[in-house]
């Protein structure tokens, strides 16, 4: 059954990885769209694409999550306009530098804490005071294995995303008494930009990364995203962790010998 038909549902860092690919899974479902990202040109690009190949018009804002004035006239247009989401993927995230404590470039810390909670904070309180008004919402927040495990030299990275993990079970007590459904996905390795982004542009360093395995695609955990949204109102996905076969856990990794 599809449940996802006709729903708004508001994605940021929708501009490429696992945002674009859940817009793209989302309008192939029916669903109307709100696009948050950064990045404008990327960002009309991918609308263009949903109208072409679906039909669907998104809606789109130039929105850094970190900026929390950006966030809330962005959101406060949407109440506007009468576009209450009904859905919201806090997908917005990043690391960035990978390095021993304190070997860290401090520069790398705040990027990550501003965006992955700070960011995450900012969208979640535009949006949700609005989602109980009219008591019908449900929230996504994309975490990572890296928020179960930590793993030598993540550590800033890990904290943010132990963070995520904590906000969600939180938001979720916060919500008792409500209808409002809050979830986490939590993927595994994944290529996308994210290595790239995290090595500053390296992107042979990037490469490596996922050398020797199949790692998910970003098509892979928008379906599962997919899934967790289109569940009966009375089910919950409290969190999903979703790995490639070839992953176990943050250490162990089979890699095919060269």
């Amino acid at each position: 059954m599809n449940r996802i038909k006709g729903k708004l549902i508001l994605i940021t860092g929708a501009s490429s990885g696992i945002g674009e690919a859940c817009a793209r899974r989302f309008a192939a479902e029916g669903a109307q769209l709100v696009l948050w990202a950064r990045r404008r040109v990327r960002l009309e690009s991918v609308g263009r694409a949903l109208e072409a190949q679906h039909g669907v018009v998104a809606r789109l804002a130039e929105v850094d999550v970190r900026d929390r004035a950006a966030v809330s006239r962005a959101a406060e247009a949407l109440v506007a306009a009468g576009q209450v989401p009904d859905v919201l993927v806090n997908n917005a995230g990043l690391a960035s530098g990978l390095s021993k404590v304190h070997e860290g470039d401090p520069e790398d810390w705040d990027r990550m804490i501003d965006t992955n909670l700070k960011g995450l904070l900012n969208v979640t309180r535009a949006v949700l005071p609005h989602m109980v008004a009219r008591r019908r919402g449900h929230v996504v927040n994309i975490g990572s294995v890296a928020g179960h495990q930590t793993y030598p030299m993540g550590n800033v990275y890990n904290a943010s995303k132990f963070g995520v993990r904590a906000l969600t079970e939180g938001m979720n007590l916060d919500m008792a008494g409500t209808p409002i459904r809050v979830s986490a996905v939590d993927p595994g390795m994944v290529e996308t930009e994210f290595s790239e982004v995290r090595f500053h542009g390296d992107r042979e360093r990037a490469k490596a990364v996922y050398q020797g395995l199949q790692p998910l695609t970003a098509a892979d955990v928008a379906d599962t995203i997919a899934y967790v949204v289109n569940l009966p109102e009375h089910v919950n996905i409290l969190d999903l962790i979703i790995m490639p076969t070839a992953q176990r856990n943050v250490y162990v990794v089979d890699r095919a010998t060269p």
